[in-house]
């Protein structure tokens, strides 16, 4: 399956963009990977534990491109993400820190999504609309929302990854996303402009608008598209 993307990432109206991002294409051994994470604003270094965990489950699956996507795949990336936290909080002197992760990897036409805390991916099919959405991992605590699941420096109990598995087609599109993207906008406006007939980079530009206008976090996404 040949995927199409393209990418934004920008700071918002945060000081410093705690998001990370990374895009791995294998057309070689017909597979494609995409990566969301989005450090957790209310800890210090964000921006370190995004990329920590960002890049250490990208370089599992560089790694492992012999074995075939799978739950267990999926969790073994993930300890190596913990690991990768928390080399980075003993390198800071234990520093707290901790970030949500969303991922899609595509294998032939097989696509296998997971997810750890709040950032999203959406499954879109021409025709029929949304096939699915990943449920945050989110609980409300005294009136606030907390994050439930996420990748933080010495609670690997907490980095439990949702995993689902869909047959893909011609002409579908899938959106990774921070939740500084979608909770700019509604869910119906976002929905009905992932499926507009226009370039993908034109669909990322209809979000950067929104997300200027009414957002007030990072924002990162990688909007693919099967042709």
């Amino acid at each position: 399956m040949e995927i199409k993307y393209a990418t934004i990432s920008k700071t918002g109206r945060r000081s410093n963009n705690e998001d990370c991002f990374n895009v791995l294409e294998m057309p070689e051994h017909n597979r494609f990977m995409g990566i969301v994470c989005d450090g957790m604003g209310s800890h210090s270094f964000g921006e370190v534990a995004s990329e920590a965990v960002c890049d250490a489950i990208s370089k599992y699956w560089q790694d492992n491109t012999d074995t075939p996507d799978s739950d267990k795949k999926v969790v073994v990336a993930c300890k190596k993400a913990c690991n990768a936290i928390n080399q980075k909080s003993y390198d800071l002197s234990h520093a707290e820190m901790g970030t949500t992760m969303v991922m899609v990897s595509i294998e032939g036409d097989k696509a296998t999504i997971a997810h750890v805390g709040d950032s999203r991916c959406y499954l879109q099919r021409q025709g029929e609309g949304l096939l699915y959405q990943t449920e945050d991992h989110v609980r409300i605590d005294f009136g606030w929302e907390v994050v439930s699941r996420c990748f933080f420096t010495y609670r690997p109990e907490v980095a439990v990854p949702d995993i689902r598995q869909f047959t893909i087609q011609k002409g579908d599109k899938m959106l990774l996303c921070s939740d500084g993207l979608y909770k700019s906008m509604a869910p119906n406006i976002l929905q009905a402009r992932m499926l507009d007939d226009k370039p993908l980079e034109g669909i990322l530009e209809a979000f950067d608008l929104l997300c200027q206008k009414q957002g007030d976090d990072n924002y990162t996404a990688i909007l693919m598209e099967c042709v």
